[in-house]
């Protein structure tokens, strides 16, 4: 969707946000936009905050301080009440009901839910299995599918390649960019591979000790490449 004068809308928004646990913040003085149909990847070395990012822009883990706006809604909503106004969470974490089938698990996200099989042909050919008896890969693309069935205006996606084989990465990161595109959903990835987001974000955030140190769209940051590995990643 866009605004008025034809600008992308404005999805989700971060103000002078810090988060963290039992008062004491693990993220500072966030800000950050995520527009309709575009993809913006956080990186940063392990340690970062990249993950408490993600759970405080959700609304699984509430501010300290600072503002998160979705859908221009700047109230502390946990992330229930966030999925229900259109905001999908993609956890790192086992997220997925092991005993019930893949299409038990999509029905469980949505009533219709065929769309997603048109995505990922892979999983219709898995419907009757028990979801705990996938591969890492296959419940990666589970997990991103139960978000996508729900038609959510964006998608939060923490780590989706870790532990795959960059074919089964690629192939995972390409299709939540043709999603962004084909649907306009505003997605952002939390990504350890830095070259994996590079090829398929708009704009890059580079998170180092819970601070924003350098952002920018890709195309211009991808020219420094070599020194953002070198000089932001290696670091904790």
């Amino acid at each position: 969707m866009s605004t008025p004068d034809g600008l992308p809308e404005v999805i989700l928004e971060a103000s002078g946000v810090s988060a963290g646990y039992h008062g004491h913040p693990v993220i500072h003085d966030i800000g950050l936009k995520l527009h309709s149909g575009e993809v913006a990847a956080v990186i940063g070395p392990n340690g970062a905050g990249k993950t408490t990012l993600l759970l405080a822009l959700a609304g699984a883990l509430q501010p300290l301080t600072g503002e998160v706006r979705f859908l221009g809604d700047g109230r502390r909503l946990p992330l229930n009440r966030r999925a229900r106004q259109g905001l999908g969470f993609v956890a790192d974490e086992h997220s997925l009901f092991g005993s019930l089938s893949v299409e038990e698990n999509l029905r469980v996200a949505a009533g219709d839910f065929q769309d997603v099989f048109a995505i990922f042909p892979e999983l219709r050919k898995l419907e009757h299995r028990p979801a705990g008896l996938l591969s890492g890969g296959e419940q990666q693309m589970l997990k991103i599918a139960r978000v996508l069935a729900q038609k959510p205006r964006c998608m939060l996606a923490d780590e989706v390649s870790i532990g795959l084989s960059p074919l089964l990465a690629q192939r995972l990161l390409s299709t939540i960019r043709t999603v962004a595109d084909s649907a306009r959903i505003g997605v952002l990835i939390v990504e350890q591979q830095i070259r994996n987001a590079f090829a398929i974000a708009d704009h890059v955030y580079v998170l180092q000790r819970g601070r924003i140190v350098l952002n920018g769209p890709t195309q211009l940051l991808r020219e420094r490449l070599d020194e953002i590995e070198s000089s932001y990643l290696s670091q904790t």
